[in-house]
């Protein structure tokens, strides 16, 4: 059970009371009476293989209030779609199933590529944002949860609380991320936000003082969590990321468009797992390691963005700074996991500190070296202006993969 503390500038909701999943989705039926909801799944095709996602389509098969799931399929050939399509049928809900390595969607990604449109990198930002456009296509929903495909610990309640603050009518939230403690097989996880942001954020805070976007990161409990919802008008502005800085990158663009009395985040479960990836300390393109780097980036533009100037001599300040302060939460972790009877390896956490640190500077020289920069797909207004029918060929793209191969 979580406490009622309000940090930071934006609302958090807390799971105060355990109350049931039942009479929250009685709840969450009523209002898709006036607010249509909608559901992004993205994933890879190995996930269908895996043991998280099966759990996860029985979960959703017992969801009355979803109108639509939208399911982005990543690295699948045409056979791999075909059992995608049998693989997701037991969901009662309208869905459909973006094949993005098709050649319907990829002709369209051809064809905004023509007007330098398309997405510059492969990966879950691209998935997401087709996804998005087709759900913008659609027109028929008012909000819009999406949620990763390999949490291994999920069951509906999840959803319930993610998509519960954006379908309320009587909330004026845009904005909702998940959050939740990061605890599994009786040890501390979620090491790039415990390890990397927070000690980030105050170390920049040290350096550069309180400004009001390090504040606003910094409210956020697991600013890396991949479950996050939104009232629809959301996506019509948004860049999102197409590399590893996807979670931080929407966090600024919200934060970029909306006062933050309209975000929020939700405590969505006592427990989370999913597949963890690796901290890859030989490979800077692969596992945490490209991560750390790719988040660190996102923070250095959205900061440039607001007027802070950057120089190599700050860039090693704020590694040194960074360092010392990380090594500081490990034993704050460290004592918090003995009070709680958790495993902790010390010696592991300060391998993850000391890549951390060596990334924190790689990407300010990085950004220093690429101050144009833009890894950001462009907003869907963007494309519509510079292709007005580009909604249409996308549905159509869709809605035929869907016809010929059900």
């Amino acid at each position: 059970m979580g406490d009622f503390y309000q940090n930071g500038i934006i609302t958090t909701l807390h799971n105060l009371s355990s109350r049931s999943t039942e009479e929250m989705e009685a709840e969450l039926v009523r209002f898709a009476e006036v607010r249509p909801m909608s559901l992004v799944l993205p994933c890879l095709y190995s996930e269908l293989e895996g043991p998280a996602l099966d759990k996860i389509v029985t979960e959703l098969a017992k969801v009355e209030y979803l109108h639509e799931i939208v399911i982005g399929l990543d690295r699948a050939d045409e056979t791999q779609y075909k059992h995608a399509i049998q693989f997701f049928s037991r969901l009662p809900q309208n869905h459909r199933i973006l094949w993005n390595d098709g050649p319907r969607l990829q002709a369209v990604n051809r064809m905004l590529q023509e007007q330098d449109l398309a997405p510059k990198e492969l990966g879950k930002g691209c998935n997401v944002w087709y996804c998005l456009g087709y759900i913008l296509a659609q027109g028929t929903t008012s909000s819009v949860a999406l949620h990763d495909c390999d949490i291994l610990t999920y069951d509906r309640s999840m959803l319930a609380r993610l998509v519960y603050p954006v379908a309320n009518p009587s909330f004026n939230y845009q904005f909702c991320k998940g959050y939740y403690a990061r605890v599994a097989d009786s040890k501390m996880n979620g090491r790039v936000t415990r390890l990397l942001v927070t000690p980030l954020m105050r170390a920049l805070k040290k350096i550069l003082g309180s400004l009001d976007y390090l504040e606003y990161l910094d409210s956020y409990r697991y600013p890396l969590a991949g479950e996050f919802s939104f009232r629809v008008d959301v996506i019509n502005d948004i860049r999102i990321p197409s590399d590893w800085g996807l979670e931080i990158g929407v966090l600024s663009e919200v934060n970029r468009n909306y006062s933050t009395n309209r975000l929020c985040q939700v405590d969505i479960a006592d427990k989370y797992d999913h597949k963890h990836q690796n901290l890859s300390v030989e490979d800077a393109q692969a596992g945490l390691s490209k991560m750390s780097i790719d988040i660190a980036k996102g923070v250095f533009r959205k900061l440039a963005t607001n007027g802070v100037v950057f120089s190599t001599e700050t860039f090693r300040s704020i590694k040194a700074t960074y360092y010392r302060i990380a090594l500081d939460f490990i034993e704050t972790y460290r004592n918090d996991a003995i009070i709680n009877g958790l495993k902790f390896d010390v010696h592991n956490e300060e391998k993850a500190v000391e890549l951390f640190a060596e990334n924190v500077l790689k990407a300010g020289l990085h950004f220093l070296e690429n101050p144009m920069e833009t890894p950001f797909i462009p907003s869907w207004n963007r494309v519509q202006s510079a292709i007005p029918d580009v909604f249409r060929h996308l549905c159509y793209a869709v809605d035929d993969d869907y016809r010929e191969f059900s």
